[in-house]
């Protein structure tokens, strides 16, 4: 028997959950009027990631949490940026702590060195880079792959040290993650 695939029925709601089901059809991926994608569950992140290339990233919270992956982990492997994607993903879903939203905790003031007066510089959207990063928001936002980091909330580069009193959760490519 196949394993179980991921199907997520997000044709105009690019935030809502992935949901596991049993059926063969491989998981639908489709974002406002884009053709659907197909993902079968197990696949690499690599893999999943080369599927859901787009320099469009569908929404403008997509684009943010885009965003962030971009400017934050774009020369990073993909585990990483995926790391930096799920750590704004989890704020956004924090309960009071942060903003309820990507755009909201992107723009939060304080918290992103690369975000001025709620905006970032100009992306080359047809770069690689960009269209990777949109992927990796995809799949931090369809919950398709899981991350090393968990429930973690704070990230900093590996070459400084804050000394913050938080609980280590993982260190993954060139950040080190905290809850």
């Amino acid at each position: 028997m196949n394993e179980p695939l991921v199907t997520t029925p997000i044709a105009n709601d690019p935030l809502a959950p992935a949901v596991v089901s049993n059926s063969e059809e491989p998981a639908v991926l489709a974002v406002e009027q884009e053709e659907p994608v197909a993902i079968a569950r197990g696949a690499s992140l690599s893999e999943t990631v080369a599927k859901l290339r787009r320099s469009d990233a569908g929404s403008r919270e997509l684009e943010c949490l885009a965003a962030g992956v971009y400017f934050e982990s774009k020369s990073e492997p993909l585990a990483g940026q995926l790391a930096v994607g799920q750590v704004i993903a989890n704020r956004a879903e924090s309960r009071g702590r942060f903003p309820s939203s990507y755009c909201g905790v992107l723009t939060q003031r304080g918290q992103f060195s690369f975000v001025r007066g709620g905006r970032w510089p100009a992306v080359n959207k047809s770069s690689l880079q960009w269209k990777n990063a949109v992927a990796v928001a995809r799949i931090v936002a369809a919950d398709l792959h899981a991350s090393n980091v968990g429930k973690a909330l704070f990230f900093h580069a590996r070459r400084v040290s804050p000394g913050w009193r938080l609980t280590r959760v993982a260190s993954v490519g060139n950040h080190v993650f905290y809850r």
